[in-house]
Protein backbone atom coordinates (compact mmCIF):
# COMPACT_ATOMS: atom_id res chain seq x y z
CA UNK A 1 0.00 0.00 0.00
CA UNK A 2 1.25 3.43 -0.92
CA UNK A 3 2.13 5.77 1.87
CA UNK A 4 -0.46 8.56 2.29
CA UNK A 5 0.82 12.02 1.35
CA UNK A 6 3.74 10.77 -0.73
CA UNK A 7 4.75 13.33 -3.40
CA UNK A 8 5.45 12.35 -7.00
CA UNK A 9 9.11 11.89 -7.79
CA UNK A 10 10.94 15.14 -8.44
CA UNK A 11 7.99 17.33 -7.34
CA UNK A 12 8.44 19.30 -4.13
CA UNK A 13 5.85 21.19 -2.12
CA UNK A 14 7.51 24.42 -3.24
CA UNK A 15 7.01 23.49 -6.87
CA UNK A 16 3.37 22.64 -6.23
CA UNK A 17 2.76 25.96 -4.49
CA UNK A 18 4.54 27.85 -7.26
CA UNK A 19 2.45 26.09 -9.91
CA UNK A 20 -0.76 26.87 -8.01
CA UNK A 21 0.23 30.54 -7.59
CA UNK A 22 0.95 30.84 -11.32
CA UNK A 23 -2.41 29.29 -12.26
CA UNK A 24 -4.17 31.56 -9.77
CA UNK A 25 -2.46 34.63 -11.23
CA UNK A 26 -3.46 33.58 -14.75
CA UNK A 27 -7.06 33.18 -13.63
CA UNK A 28 -7.10 36.61 -11.96
CA UNK A 29 -5.53 38.27 -15.01
CA UNK A 30 -8.01 36.59 -17.35
CA UNK A 31 -10.92 37.64 -15.13
CA UNK A 32 -9.69 41.24 -15.08
CA UNK A 33 -9.21 41.20 -18.87
CA UNK A 34 -12.77 39.95 -19.41
CA UNK A 35 -14.14 42.48 -16.91
CA UNK A 36 -12.46 45.47 -18.52
CA UNK A 37 -13.28 44.24 -22.02
CA UNK A 38 -16.95 44.03 -21.12
CA UNK A 39 -16.85 47.44 -19.42
CA UNK A 40 -15.43 48.89 -22.63
CA UNK A 41 -18.55 47.77 -24.48
CA UNK A 42 -21.41 48.01 -21.97
CA UNK A 43 -22.07 49.85 -18.73
CA UNK A 44 -24.92 49.87 -16.24
CA UNK A 45 -26.69 53.14 -15.50
CA UNK A 46 -29.19 54.19 -12.84
CA UNK A 47 -31.84 56.71 -13.84
CA UNK A 48 -32.12 59.47 -11.24
CA UNK A 49 -34.98 61.92 -11.39
CA UNK A 50 -38.08 62.18 -13.56
CA UNK A 51 -36.78 64.07 -16.61
CA UNK A 52 -37.35 61.06 -18.90
CA UNK A 53 -40.87 60.17 -17.72
CA UNK A 54 -42.94 58.43 -18.96
CA UNK A 55 -40.31 56.51 -20.95
CA UNK A 56 -37.84 55.92 -18.12
CA UNK A 57 -38.41 56.10 -14.38
CA UNK A 58 -36.55 57.19 -11.25
CA UNK A 59 -34.31 54.38 -9.87
CA UNK A 60 -34.64 52.33 -13.05
CA UNK A 61 -31.48 50.45 -14.08
CA UNK A 62 -30.30 50.26 -17.68
CA UNK A 63 -27.56 48.67 -19.74
CA UNK A 64 -25.76 51.26 -21.88
CA UNK A 65 -24.18 50.17 -25.17
CA UNK A 66 -20.90 52.11 -25.34
CA UNK A 67 -19.75 50.50 -28.60
CA UNK A 68 -22.62 52.06 -30.58
CA UNK A 69 -20.86 55.43 -30.80
CA UNK A 70 -17.31 54.12 -31.10
CA UNK A 71 -15.04 56.82 -32.53
CA UNK A 72 -12.27 56.25 -35.06
CA UNK A 73 -10.85 59.79 -35.26
CA UNK A 74 -7.39 60.21 -33.73
CA UNK A 75 -7.03 56.41 -33.51
CA UNK A 76 -5.43 53.80 -35.81
CA UNK A 77 -8.97 52.96 -36.99
CA UNK A 78 -9.07 56.29 -38.82
CA UNK A 79 -7.00 54.77 -41.64
CA UNK A 80 -9.92 52.47 -42.45
CA UNK A 81 -12.09 55.47 -43.40
CA UNK A 82 -10.01 57.53 -45.83
CA UNK A 83 -11.64 60.74 -46.98
CA UNK A 84 -14.75 60.22 -44.82
CA UNK A 85 -13.96 62.89 -42.26
CA UNK A 86 -14.11 66.62 -42.81
CA UNK A 87 -12.09 69.02 -40.67
CA UNK A 88 -12.56 68.34 -36.99
CA UNK A 89 -15.82 66.41 -37.40
CA UNK A 90 -16.02 63.24 -35.29
CA UNK A 91 -15.68 59.96 -37.16
CA UNK A 92 -17.99 57.24 -35.88
CA UNK A 93 -17.29 53.60 -36.74
CA UNK A 94 -20.95 52.52 -36.65
CA UNK A 95 -22.62 55.87 -37.24
CA UNK A 96 -23.40 58.92 -35.16
CA UNK A 97 -26.37 59.19 -32.76
CA UNK A 98 -29.70 59.22 -34.57
CA UNK A 99 -32.72 61.38 -33.90
CA UNK A 100 -34.79 59.63 -31.25
CA UNK A 101 -31.87 57.79 -29.61
CA UNK A 102 -31.84 57.88 -25.82
CA UNK A 103 -28.24 58.60 -24.88
CA UNK A 104 -26.08 58.84 -21.77
CA UNK A 105 -23.45 61.57 -21.79
CA UNK A 106 -21.21 63.62 -19.54
CA UNK A 107 -23.00 66.83 -18.61
CA UNK A 108 -21.08 69.59 -20.46
CA UNK A 109 -21.20 72.00 -17.51
CA UNK A 110 -20.12 69.35 -15.00
CA UNK A 111 -18.35 66.42 -16.73
CA UNK A 112 -18.27 64.26 -13.60
CA UNK A 113 -22.07 63.94 -13.80
CA UNK A 114 -23.81 61.67 -16.33
CA UNK A 115 -27.14 62.70 -17.89
CA UNK A 116 -29.65 60.75 -19.95
CA UNK A 117 -31.81 62.45 -22.61
CA UNK A 118 -33.29 61.91 -26.06
CA UNK A 119 -31.53 63.15 -29.21
CA UNK A 120 -33.77 65.61 -31.05
CA UNK A 121 -31.37 67.27 -33.49
CA UNK A 122 -28.14 66.08 -35.10
CA UNK A 123 -25.52 68.33 -36.76
CA UNK A 124 -27.09 70.50 -39.46
CA UNK A 125 -30.67 70.13 -38.17
CA UNK A 126 -32.79 73.19 -37.41
CA UNK A 127 -34.62 72.79 -34.08
CA UNK A 128 -37.40 75.06 -32.83
CA UNK A 129 -39.82 74.88 -29.89
CA UNK A 130 -43.00 76.79 -30.65
CA UNK A 131 -46.06 76.87 -28.38
CA UNK A 132 -44.54 73.95 -26.49
CA UNK A 133 -44.23 71.78 -29.61
CA UNK A 134 -40.94 70.76 -31.22
CA UNK A 135 -40.27 71.42 -34.90
CA UNK A 136 -37.38 69.71 -36.67
CA UNK A 137 -36.29 71.25 -39.97
CA UNK A 138 -39.65 73.02 -40.12
CA UNK A 139 -41.69 69.84 -39.52
CA UNK A 140 -43.71 69.22 -36.37
CA UNK A 141 -42.44 66.16 -34.52
CA UNK A 142 -44.86 63.32 -33.85
CA UNK A 143 -43.76 62.70 -30.26
CA UNK A 144 -45.88 59.81 -29.04
CA UNK A 145 -43.49 59.19 -26.13
CA UNK A 146 -44.29 62.40 -24.19
CA UNK A 147 -47.26 63.14 -21.92
CA UNK A 148 -47.33 66.88 -22.46
CA UNK A 149 -45.55 69.54 -24.43
CA UNK A 150 -42.95 71.97 -23.18
CA UNK A 151 -43.86 75.04 -21.12
CA UNK A 152 -41.34 77.16 -23.02
CA UNK A 153 -40.47 78.31 -26.54
CA UNK A 154 -37.06 78.30 -28.18
CA UNK A 155 -36.20 80.14 -31.40
CA UNK A 156 -35.07 78.12 -34.41
CA UNK A 157 -31.38 77.25 -34.25
CA UNK A 158 -29.05 75.11 -36.34
CA UNK A 159 -27.19 72.35 -34.52
CA UNK A 160 -23.45 72.93 -35.11
CA UNK A 161 -21.05 70.23 -36.35
CA UNK A 162 -20.00 67.68 -33.74
CA UNK A 163 -22.90 68.55 -31.41
CA UNK A 164 -26.37 67.24 -30.54
CA UNK A 165 -29.57 68.88 -29.32
CA UNK A 166 -31.20 66.76 -26.60
CA UNK A 167 -34.42 67.02 -24.60
CA UNK A 168 -35.95 65.05 -21.75
CA UNK A 169 -39.28 63.35 -22.45
CA UNK A 170 -40.73 65.07 -19.39
CA UNK A 171 -40.57 68.42 -21.18
CA UNK A 172 -41.80 70.71 -18.36
CA UNK A 173 -39.32 69.19 -15.88
CA UNK A 174 -36.04 68.57 -17.65
CA UNK A 175 -32.69 70.34 -17.64
CA UNK A 176 -31.52 69.83 -21.21
CA UNK A 177 -30.41 71.60 -24.39
CA UNK A 178 -33.12 74.22 -24.12
CA UNK A 179 -31.39 75.39 -20.91
CA UNK A 180 -27.65 74.76 -21.27
CA UNK A 181 -27.02 74.12 -24.95
CA UNK A 182 -25.65 71.28 -27.03
CA UNK A 183 -23.96 67.97 -26.18
CA UNK A 184 -20.50 67.70 -27.84
CA UNK A 185 -19.65 64.38 -29.45
CA UNK A 186 -16.70 64.06 -27.06
CA UNK A 187 -19.16 63.85 -24.15
CA UNK A 188 -21.09 60.85 -25.47
CA UNK A 189 -20.93 57.68 -23.38
CA UNK A 190 -23.40 55.38 -25.09
CA UNK A 191 -26.95 54.53 -26.09
CA UNK A 192 -29.58 53.25 -23.67
CA UNK A 193 -29.97 49.64 -24.72
CA UNK A 194 -31.78 47.50 -22.17
CA UNK A 195 -33.77 48.04 -18.95
CA UNK A 196 -33.18 45.28 -16.41
CA UNK A 197 -34.59 46.59 -13.12
CA UNK A 198 -37.23 46.67 -11.74
CA UNK A 199 -38.57 43.49 -13.36
CA UNK A 200 -41.78 45.24 -14.42
CA UNK A 201 -39.76 47.51 -16.72
CA UNK A 202 -37.56 44.73 -18.11
CA UNK A 203 -36.93 44.93 -21.86
CA UNK A 204 -35.13 46.78 -24.67
CA UNK A 205 -35.07 50.57 -24.75
CA UNK A 206 -36.23 51.41 -28.25
CA UNK A 207 -36.25 54.58 -30.33
CA UNK A 208 -39.50 55.67 -32.00
CA UNK A 209 -40.05 54.15 -35.43
CA UNK A 210 -41.43 57.39 -36.88
CA UNK A 211 -39.80 60.51 -35.52
CA UNK A 212 -41.26 63.30 -37.64
CA UNK A 213 -44.29 63.95 -39.78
Amino acid sequence: MDEVGELPAGRSWGARIGSFAWELMQTVLLTLLIFFSVRAVVQNFKVEGTSMEPTLHHNQFLIINKATYLRADHTPLERLFPGSRGGDDPLFVFGQPSRGDIIVFRFPAQPDKDFIKRVIGVPGDTVEVRSGRVYLNGTLLDETYIREGANYDKPAQVVPPGNYFVLGDNRPNSSDSHVWGYVPADNLIGKAWFAYWPPGNWGPVSSPAVFAR
